[in-house]
């Protein structure tokens, strides 16, 4: 299965997360690819959905995959995922403070990241930490 998301940085170069409503932890927007959808479409759709974040700009962070991104859902499904995630640092529209997938979607300085980060997104995050790329805002 196919997910997609993205690093959103503000103006300040803090990173968007939300506190999601299926874990109650934080994590990046993003999410599942539709049929007939980019992985850039899958992205730009999932960031609006639970953000209200419209991407105007993004580049490719990394495409993540092998047997530690395999899932079993509760139903006992397996697949093994192959997440794709952007940098995007040029957005429009207004952040939505909650809506059905998010408890909550708030900016965070990279030294003050929350503790409870979904675990399957800590890695990600971790990664974006030791490559140090802070993003540059032009």
């Amino acid at each position: 299965m196919v997910v997609a998301g993205a690093f959103v940085f503000d103006k300040e170069k803090r990173v968007l997360l939300q506190k999601r409503s299926d874990n109650g932890q934080w994590g990046l927007p993003g999410g599942f690819m539709d049929l007939g959808e980019t992985v850039q479409d899958t992205a730009k759709r999932e960031v609006y959905e639970e953000t209200g974040l419209v991407l105007e700009e993004m580049e490719l962070f990394g495409i993540y995959s092998g047997p530690k991104y395999d899932k079993t859902f509760s139903n006992g499904d397996q697949v093994s995922l192959v997440q794709t995630l952007f940098i995007c640092k040029r957005y429009s529209g207004d952040l939505i403070e909650n809506n059905e997938e998010s408890i909550q979607n708030k900016f965070f300085t990279l030294e003050e990241l929350p503790a409870n980060i979904f675990t399957e997104h800590k890695m990600l995050v971790d990664d974006l930490l030791s490559k140090k790329q802070t993003p540059i805002i032009g």
